[in-house]
């Protein structure tokens, strides 16, 4: 899928249906599920510095947050605070405070501001839903434009959704599928252990649903 297509197809999904992935995602990462204040985050990470973080809201909302560490937008290595807290503007605050002054994770580090001491999570990329719609936040879409970066490819949206299958079908066929493309399997024996073990996973969160 190229990344407008990603996109799209994140917006067509029920946000049921992604928490559903969201929850899966989570699991085969071996990410413990986190609850702070008003939200559940849920998490994936790829093991090498990416990583796609979603926080469900209570009131129905939600906040996304997409990392690629070998990104222009990767902003661990310029410790400008004012410039990652740009990226979540036009983003609630409401959100925005699920990801301000918490404790790091491997997932989504810290930058701290040098005058306040007040923290907020590294960010390449900020999508949030309003409880009907996603949106882009503002401020990301602003530097970029200013940038002429690549908004979805360089906020690592596309490369850290890509697992999620959206706007395809998300069973434990299709993910053993994908994972066959890219040569997982060294026979089919481990294919079909592997099939198994997805179908235990996902039953447990089908039955969550």
């Amino acid at each position: 899928m190229n990344n407008a297509t990603t996109w799209n197809a994140l917006a067509a999904t029920p946000l049921p249906e992604v928490r559903r992935r969201a929850a899966v995602m989570n699991e085969l990462a071996e990410v413990a599920p986190v609850t702070v204040p008003g939200a559940d985050r849920l998490a994936w990470n790829d093991r090498g510095g990416q990583s796609a973080v979603w926080y469900f809201a209570e009131d129905g909302r939600a906040l996304l947050l997409t990392f690629d560490h070998e990104s222009d937008l990767n902003l661990y290595a310029e410790e400008d605070y004012d410039l990652q807290e740009s990226f979540y503007k036009g983003a609630p605050e409401s959100l925005v405070a699920l990801v301000r002054d918490q404790p790091e994770n491997y997932e989504s580090l810290n930058l701290t501001d040098p005058g306040t001491g007040r923290t907020i999570h590294y960010a390449g990329g900020v999508f949030w839903y309003d409880g009907t719609r996603w949106h882009v936040a503002d401020g990301l879409t602003e530097y970029c434009e200013s940038e002429g970066a690549n908004l979805f490819a360089d906020s690592g949206f596309n490369y850290c959704l890509g697992s999620y299958l959206f706007g395809q079908d998300f069973t434990p066929e299709a993910i053993v599928a994908a994972r066959d493309k890219d040569f997982r399997y060294e026979d089919e024996e481990q294919k079909e252990a592997d099939l198994l073990t997805l179908r235990e996973v996902f039953a447990r969160h089908d039955q969550a649903h």
